[in-house]
Order: C-alpha cells, then sequence, then structure tokens
C-alpha cells in the first residue's frame, strides 16, 4: 500500500512517498533519496522495506529547488540536471527537513515511534548527517558522497549507525575513504563495511555499477541492522 504524506516546516510544505507493510504497526525507515529525486528506484526501495517489514517514506528533499523531481541514471541529459540540482541542494536545510520528517513519522498512525533513516549517494552523506543531528533512532549510508568533511561530527553521534563504502567509488577517492576509515571505524556507535572492487551505487538496481551479490549482503546487513535497532 502506498500513499502521499505531507509534511510541514517553517518554510513550506513538501510531499512524501509512503510505503506500508501488512502489519498494522511497525517501526518506520526514512529513505533518503540520491541525486535523481523521488524517482522509481527510490520508490521500490520503500516497497522492499514495506515487504520487510517497515512503514517506509521517502521526502521530497529537492522540494526547494523544484518539487516533484523525478528522473533516472539512464540519459546523459538526466545525469546533467541530477548535478545541476546536488549543486543547487543545501546540505543543512535537507537535513532540517529530514529532521521534519523523522519528527512527522513518529506520528503517523501504524508507527511504533521507532524510526530509522537509510541513504544513497548525496543520501548516504544525509544520513550520516541525520545520526549527527537528529534524534533518529537507527540509520544507514550507503556510499556517502563528502562524509570525509563531515566527521567531526561523529563526536555528537549517540545512535547506531551503519556505513557501507565502495572500494573503487569513482565519487568518493581512495584519500577520502582513509579519512572516513580512521575518523569512524572505532567509534561505539559505527559499524563501516567496505565492499572490494565495487564503484558508486553497486546497490542501485538497473544502474551501470550494480552488483547483485554486494547489493543483497549491504541491504542484509541493513536489514538485520534496523531489526536490531528499531524492534
Amino acid at each position: 500500500m502506498s500513499e502521499t504524506l505531507t509534511i510541514t516546516t517553517p518554510d513550506g510544505d513538501f510531499s512524501a512517498y509512503v510505503a506500508r507493510p501488512s502489519a498494522a504497526e511497525a517501526p518506520a525507515v526514512v529513505v533518503i533519496q540520491e541525486i535523481f529525486g523521488v524517482n522509481q528506484v527510490m520508490r521500490d526501495i520503500c516497497d522492499g522495506l514495506a515487504g520487510q517489514g517497515f512503514v517506509a517514506v521517502c521526502p521530497d528533499l529537492f522540494w526547494r529547488i523544484e518539487p516533484g523531481i523525478d528522473i533516472t541514471d539512464q540519459s546523459e541529459a538526466e545525469w546533467k540536471r541530477a548535478f545541476e540540482l546536488y549543486n543547487a541542494f543545501d546540505v543543512d536545510n535537507g537535513v532540517a527537513d529530514i529532521a521534519a520528517t523523522v519528527a512527522a513519522v513518529r506520528e503517523l498512525p501504524g508507527v511504533t515511534g521507532k524510526v530509522g533513516a537509510v541513504g544513497f549517494c548525496l543520501g548516504g552523506l544525509l544520513a550520516f548527517l541525520t545520526a549527527t543531528r537528529t534524534d533518529v533512532d537507527a540509520a544507514v549510508a550507503y556510499y556517502g558522497v563528502g562524509i570525509e568533511k563531515y566527521v567531526a561530527e561523529a563526536e555528537k553521534l549517540a545512535k547506531p549507525l551503519l556505513i557501507h563504502i565502495a572500494e573503487e567509488d569513482q565519487f568518493v577517492p581512495k584519500e577520502a575513504q582513509k579519512v572516513i576509515l580512521a575518523a569512524l571505524k572505532d567509534h561505539p556507535q559505527i559499524q563501516v563495511h567496505t565492499y572490494p572492487g565495487r564503484d558508486h551505487a553497486f546497490a542501485r538496481v538497473g544502474g551501470a555499477h550494480y552488483d547483485a551479490a554486494d547489493a543483497a549482503k549491504a541491504g542484509g546487513r541493513s536489514l538485520t541492522f534496523f531489526q536490531s535497532n528499531l524492534g
């Protein structure tokens, strides 16, 4: 079952895609988009999480630039537009919008009160910052771009965080990976998994670097993590 949720902030309203499980009550996961907006890939991730027993909610974080962005990674023009959106995006506003989403989701009928977050690409960075700046109960970051610039924020982390790093990520160079691992690998609240030979977006179904085996491995780790921290 899917529906649309409207989230109200002092700056305006924005929408979120909601997928619900069959259970009458369940924990929730906020799904944080890539640079392509709330597209079919994100909706499919929400539907998959609903199938695993979570209320999944994907907010439109590009609404301040242009509401309703829904593009793919399949054409050069769409990639160009995606990077324009990425460059125009304000990270601090994005995290504030995620915090507003988490607060709204906690109050949704059918949500137990526990809320996690999972993000991909740009959303991977935002998932890390959601963990350090909001009261989310657990967060998962897939191939977050730019986390190395924010590692000092990990000292504010009070809840569990799981990070997936693609070792050959073209957008997270080896030097950035070294900074992230050195700063975070021994943090008591953080688990980091690296994936040898994998490039950016290895878990994006249909993407150029999709790897079914490692996507399944990362997905299994994420599911176990959410089950143990949101149950």
